[in-house]
Formats: structure tokens, C-alpha cells, sequence
């Protein structure tokens, strides 16, 4: 069968776990990207509640749906951020703590090594054997993100405490991934450590190559900043340890706003970009689609559905059957090896 198509359900965090998986259901998908935000996944219940990553599994399996993965962004964002008033919205209490950067960061380190060994005991919990290694998703955050224009004049020393910097925040969490089998995999984003194709890679050299470190791909974050979303499953492809299916917009402004989003919001007209509804925008998931088989990814497709000018339930139920009506197994054969029989 094709690979299996599954509702990332962080934007759907609002609902309560059961809710968005009986909607999950009932628009077709075949499982469920868990968010550990809102009811969906509890990092410390699943730690500390025996019965916890069973349940999740009982609700999913009641309407018939599988996980593959878990994301964990919110966290992870704090890890290397520069720590401001804007984390606080997105972190729970107990990481913002008194709000001190450092100690946000470490907080946040730290629960993301907690989000490991839960992705462990939720694969344990399946009721059959998920054929895919267990997985958390998320950002990685960025000290140098702000720099990215260079001026005033940075040099590549300055950057390089950057990536230096996530190194040695981010090579004990991965070397604790290790030990309970996890991947994790980065969203390559505007806002992280890598946000582009020479970025990730230099992001890969400051880590040593780490095998736990890899990429949940999502062509959206690539294809406005005009980066070879394509190429960059070639380039990486062996890193690729999940997939997002989400689309975006680009050069459709009223030439208002640049690439850079002029402190707009998401749907403002005047914007150069935006996120659109997969197969609305100028994502080319039909090229992406044979570069995965290229490449030999055969994990799951998960749908991170955003888009402001679209009924996001509309929008989830189509963008399920799309990407079931693009998505395709590789041959194994040569198309004319039948010639010579």
C-alpha cells in the first residue's frame, strides 16, 4: 500500500484529543499526529501514568487510526532561543518557570530529553508493531537567528556561536534520544538553527553527523525563501524521518510586503507569502512525491494543515484525499524490463 496519511494535529489543539480524532476519522486519514500540547499528548502522564500512552492508543484505535510520531516544536523552540516575553505564550508554566533565559533554556532541554522516553513508552503501548522508528518532531531554536540580515557587519565567527551553541545544547538531548531508540527530527524553519539547504548542513557538521539528528521535511518553510525544496530531499534524504504536507504562496502581494512578512499577519493581502491549503498553493508535491521514493522514504505523510482564508475542516477532509490520490508506491521493476520475456 501507499505510504500512510496522517492529520498533524497541533492546529486542532483547541479540541479535546477525542473530538479531533473522530474528526481525524471522519475526513479519512489513516492516523494521527500527536501535538504534546493541549489534551493530545502529556509528556509527564505518559512518564508518570501507567495507563496513560495505553489510553491514547485505546481512543485511536477505537476509530481505527495508527501514530507514528510525536511533536514536541513548542518546547523545543526555547532550547537555543534568545528567551523573550513571546515564549511565555507557547511554553508550559512549568518551563517559563520565573522566566529567566538560561533557566527557560535548560527547562526546556530537559523536557525535550522527557519527550524522548515518552515517544519510547507510547511505541511500547501500540497494540501491533509500527513498522516506522518512534519519532518527536520540533524546532531547535536559534541564538542567531535575529542576525540574519548581516548588518551591523556579522562575521562568520559570530555565527559559528551559534551553531556552537546548539551543539552543546542540543548533543546531550540527542545523545539521549539514543539510548531510548527516538529520532529526532527538526523542522527545517525560518527561526532555526537551519532554515535552509547550507544551513542544515552546517547544522549536521556542528552536531557531528548525530545519528538522532534529522529532519521532519516540510516544503512549505522552503519553497517562499525560493530554496530547492527538491533538491533538499536529494541532499538529505537519508535524514528524513517524517514528512509534512503543507503548502504556501509566494509572489502574490500587492508588492506592499517582501519575503519578509513587513510585520503582517498571516491572510493580510498585501502579503508576499503565505500558507495555503495543500494543492492551493505552488508547492509541487507531485515531484516531492517521486523524490521521496528516489530516496527510499516510505514513512508516513502528515498533513499540517494552515490556512487563514479556507474552513480548515473543508480544507483537512480535501487535503486527505489529495494527497492519497498523488502519493504512490516505487516500482520494483523496470518498466520495460518485461521486453525481452
Amino acid at each position: 500500500m501507499a505510504r500512510p496519511v496522517t492529520l498533524f494535529t497541533g492546529q486542532w489543539a483547541d479540541l479535546p484529543f477525542e473530538t479531533a480524532v473522530a474528526k481525524a476519522k471522519s475526513f479519512g486519514y489513516d492516523g494521527i499526529e500527536l501535538p504534546c500540547w493541549g489534551d493530545h499528548f502529556d509528556v509527564e502522564k505518559a512518564l508518570k501514568d501507567p495507563g496513560y500512552c495505553k489510553g491514547r492508543w485505546d481512543v485511536l484505535k477505537s476509530h481505527g487510526l495508527k501514530n507514528f510520531a510525536i511533536s514536541a516544536h513548542l518546547v523545543g523552540q526555547a532550547v537555543c532561543d534568545l528567551i523573550d516575553e513571546r515564549h511565555k505564550s507557547i511554553l508550559p508554566p512549568e518551563i517559563w518557570g520565573d522566566g529567566s533565559p538560561e533557566g527557560v533554556r535548560k527547562r526546556a532541554a530537559q523536557r525535550m530529553i522527557d519527550t524522548a522516553k515518552a515517544a519510547r513508552k507510547l511505541r511500547e503501548a501500540a497494540p501491533e508493531k509500527i513498522d516506522f522508528p518512534a519519532v518527536v518532531n520540533g524546532f531547535t531554536g536559534s541564538s542567531i537567528w535575529h542576525s540574519i540580515y548581516a548588518f551591523p557587519p556579522t562575521s562568520q565567527e559570530y555565527w559559528q556561536k551559534g551553531f556552537d551553541d546548539f551543539a552543546t545544547r542540543w548533543t546531550p538531548i540527542l545523545n539521549e534520544f539514543d539510548k531510548v531508540d527516538v529520532n529526532f527530527a527538526l523542522e527545517v524553519h525560518p527561526t532555526e538553527i537551519a532554515f535552509d539547504i547550507a544551513s542544515t548542513q552546517r547544522a549536521i557538521d556542528a552536531i557531528k553527523g548525530h545519528k538522532r539528528f534529522g529532519f521532519n521535511y516540510d516544503p512549505s518553510h522552503l519553497g517562499y525563501q525560493g530554496v530547492d525544496y527538491i533538491k533538499f530531499i536529494y541532499s538529505f534524504g537519508k535524514r528524513i524521518y517524517h514528512v509534512h504536507i503543507k503548502d504556501a504562496w509566494w509572489g502574490k502581494g500587492t508588492g506592499e510586503v517582501g519575503v519578509f512578512g513587513g510585520h503582517t499577519t498571516f491572510a493580510d493581502p498585501r502579503r508576499f507569502w503565505d500558507f495555503r491549503s495543500p494543492g492551493h498553493g505552488d508547492i509541487d508535491f507531485k515531484r516531492i512525491i517521486v523524490a521521496l521514493n528516489d530516496v527510499g522514504y516510505q514513512g508516513p505523510l502528515s498533513v499540517e494543515w494552515e490556512d487563514s482564508r479556507m474552513d480548515r475542516e473543508f480544507g483537512a477532509a480535501e487535503s486527505c484525499a489529495m494527497v492519497k490520490k498523488i502519493d504512490f508506491k516505487p516500482s520494483a521493476i523496470a518498466f520495460d524490463g518485461q521486453f525481452d520475456r
